[in-house]
């Protein structure tokens, strides 16, 4: 089975605002996907022990102010800066947040993500600037002290200018927010916030903005309906859903498996790429998340803590007590809405788009077809043939199947889609002794050799690791380059 191509919506070069701004979103969600655990145990916390949660408890709720407004930003700024500059950047990230933390009484996540970054870059330029210039002996001395008096400076600037830069940002978005919900204007929300989800924003979104706004709403009325807005499984449930019914037919198959691993797991990028092959699909998203907003409004729908991930498991812990059927009547009132205009934009399963994807077979077709006449290998045919695939178009080195100890799979932030399509595969090539590992794409270790990832992130990979084999795939499930990639493994057929 193979899938139309849905390169033709994407820029494959790499270049480009919207391969800018993905860049970006993917770089804000690296900093907040390894720390989704923590935010799971607050929310947990939360959901528990506040007067109006599931088990009252005066002493443990006092775990929940200091978690949210100090722990997770200065976990989001450790983990920025050690994305930028190791160990050296996580220390001043987290040093420098922490005078951003204390500048303002609301969560600092948006100035985390400016502060970790940001002092561990200077750091680094530091670092480098002095590189065999310190004489033997003092390198520890020189190490602890340039952190230390660069780390006592970046926080004084959190403190006296990033926090406060980001304070006021934070309640001018509040005044908006609040001035939309005044004028029952909140559902439009969801045309700024599903196309910039698609756009790999979801977690700065998210995290960033609404959480927040969600937790300053939350201690006024015990919930929100902010941590709602990004994070409903609805519309992308139903997009999914329509996909699986009415949508190309390569891909009905395989769609249902997304559906579980959307709506269950919590991982909204699983859909991304299906919007990004038919654009015209952000209409059903947007609908149905205005939808969700709308019923949400209407019933007083509102989660105690941000659901993360957006899983419908994630939105039940963290639902208020007696408030859970509001939240679940939004969840279904976004999906059924956004299922049903999906819906017809696919002239339910009768619309020219699938007629033409039946009777035109794909590139990727057609080269297999023209092996198994001959008895060529159609790996073989599909490197030599100008009608592959954009993968063997693009990729000039190869590796025999056999000789591939290591397979990569890299993502964005390497915690949530890697993870999911390594634990695929790990089963599949376990029998043939092949490690398969889950990597955020600006860690991918510079020996690498076989890296497989989603076609849109194939540039950074191919800059960051010239050398290795990069195989891109569309989808999540069912992608024809697993099974092409594992037979390559098992025949000991070359890799392109």
């Amino acid at each position: 089975m193979s899938l139309p191509d849905a390169k033709q919506n994407k820029n494959l070069e790499g270049k480009g605002a919207r391969a800018r701004v993905q860049k970006f979103g993917g770089y804000l969600a690296g900093m907040i996907m390894p720390n989704i655990g923590a935010f799971i145990a607050w929310g947990l916390i939360t959901a528990l022990f506040i007067p109006d949660g599931w088990l009252p408890n005066e002493s443990l709720a006092t775990l929940v102010g200091p978690t949210i407004l100090y722990l997770l930003p200065i976990l989001i700024g450790y983990t920025g800066g050690r994305m930028v500059h190791g160990q050296r950047g996580a220390v001043i990230g987290a040093l420098a947040t922490m005078g951003a933390v204390v500048s303002a009484d609301i969560p600092m996540f948006l100035g985390a993500m400016v502060m970790g970054p940001l002092s561990a870059f200077i750091l680094k330029k530091f670092d480098e600037s002095i590189d065999g210039k310190v004489k033997s002996g003092f390198e520890m001395l020189v190490d602890n002290f340039s952190l230390g008096i660069i780390g006592t400076v970046m926080a004084i600037l959190g403190r006296l200018g990033i926090g406060p830069i980001v304070n006021v940002l934070v309640e001018w978005l509040g005044s908006g927010v609040a001035w939309l919900v005044e004028n029952s204007l909140l559902p439009l929300a969801s045309v700024f916030i599903e196309p910039a989800k698609v756009l790999f924003l979801n977690n700065a979104i998210n995290h960033g903005v609404l959480a927040p706004l969600g937790v300053t709403d939350a201690a006024e009325t015990s919930k929100s309906i902010l941590f709602m807005l990004e994070s409903n499984p609805g519309p992308g449930l139903g997009l999914l859903v329509a996909f699986a019914l009415f949508g190309p037919l390569k891909l009905r198959g395989a769609t249902w498996g997304s559906v579980i691993i959307h709506f269950f797991g919590g991982i909204h990028e699983i859909y991304f790429p299906y919007i990004l092959m038919k654009p015209r699909m952000i209409l059903a998203t947007i609908a149905g998340g205005a939808t969700g907003i709308a019923v949400g409004l209407l019933f007083n729908a509102g989660l105690v803590a941000p659901a993360a991930p957006g899983s419908i498991l994630a939105y039940i812990a963290v639902s208020p007590r007696g408030g859970l059927l509001p939240v679940l009547a939004s969840v279904g009132a976004a999906a059924v809405v956004s299922f049903v205009v999906a819906s017809l934009l696919f002239g339910f399963g009768r619309g020219k788009d699938v007629a033409d994807e039946v009777a035109a077979p794909t590139a990727h077709e057609t080269v297999v077809k023209e092996s198994s006449t001959d008895g060529t290998s159609p790996v073989a045919v599909a490197a030599t043939t100008t009608t592959a695939t954009a993968t063997t178009a693009t990729a000039n080195r190869s590796i025999l199947g056999s000789e591939v100890k290591k397979l990569i799979i890299a993502c964005d932030a390497g915690m949530g889609s890697s993870v999911m399509v390594a634990g695929a595969m790990k089963k599949k090539l376990a029998p043939y002794g092949v490690t398969v590992v889950h990597s955020p794409v600006n860690e991918v270790p510079d020996d690498a050799e076989l890296i497989m990832c989603q076609s849109g992130l194939a540039p950074r990979v191919r800059a960051i690791v010239p050398d290795a084999v990069v195989v891109t795939f569309e989808q999540f499930v069912g992608d024809p380059a697993f099974a092409r990639v594992e037979n390559a493994i098992k025949n000991g057929e070359t890799i392109e």
